[in-house]
């Protein structure tokens, strides 16, 4: 049995999409006090990423059988962790703000089993916004609307946002916030999925 710790529906989409059956269940976890007591520890928002996956996995597989799939992606810029913009107006004008500017996205995963981490993996993928105009701007938020709210880099990759590029260096599925690849291949390696 594979569960996966989150109900995000990307990262869901995903793994339907790879042909995995799974259950999913909210960790519960505090991302909140877990990234504010990162920070003061002088954290990356590479290693929040993978603390964050590491505690989702780490409470849902207690005293739980079956593999645990935990995840967490994080935006950093200018060497400072972004959070999910609380309105349109912040996820407006922090796409100004990085506008023709590189960010990077974070995306952790970890395996666990009966509460103990057995495989971990983070990618880390850059991604250049291109110097679009206030009136692409304007047309993109009414487009995508509230949608805009529930990326970390208020964008889908997968959409309209594609648009807000002009470089993009690495794997589309660490974007999206999950690191595929070498999940399934532990997923094959466990004989969780056939080879």
């Amino acid at each position: 049995m594979i569960t996966l710790a989150s109900k995000s529906v990307a990262r869901s989409a995903i793994l339907r999409g790879a042909g995995l059956t799974f259950e999913t269940e909210d960790s519960g976890v505090d991302e909140d006090a877990i990234k504010a007591d990162e920070l003061a520890r002088g954290q990356t928002p590479r290693q929040i990423a993978q603390t964050l996956a590491v505690a989702k996995a780490s409470r849902v597989s207690a005293g739980k059988t079956g593999l645990v799939i935990g995840a967490d992606q994080t935006l950093e810029f200018a060497d400072t962790l972004y959070d999910k913009a609380p309105s349109l107006q912040v996820a407006r004008s922090r796409l100004e703000t990085m506008a023709g500017k590189t960010h990077q996205l974070h995306s952790a995963v970890v395996v666990a089993e009966a509460g103990d981490i057995v495989w971990s993996h983070c990618d880390t993928a850059s991604l250049t916004f291109r110097n679009f105009s206030h009136a692409f701007l304007d047309g993109y938020l009414t487009a995508e609307g509230p949608e805009v709210l529930a990326s970390v880099g208020g964008y889908r990759l997968e959409g309209l946002g594609a648009q807000l590029f002009s470089a993009i260096d690495g794997d589309y599925f660490s974007i999206l916030g999950l690191p595929l690849m070498g999940l399934l291949a532990y997923l094959r390696e466990r004989g969780a999925l056939t080879t």
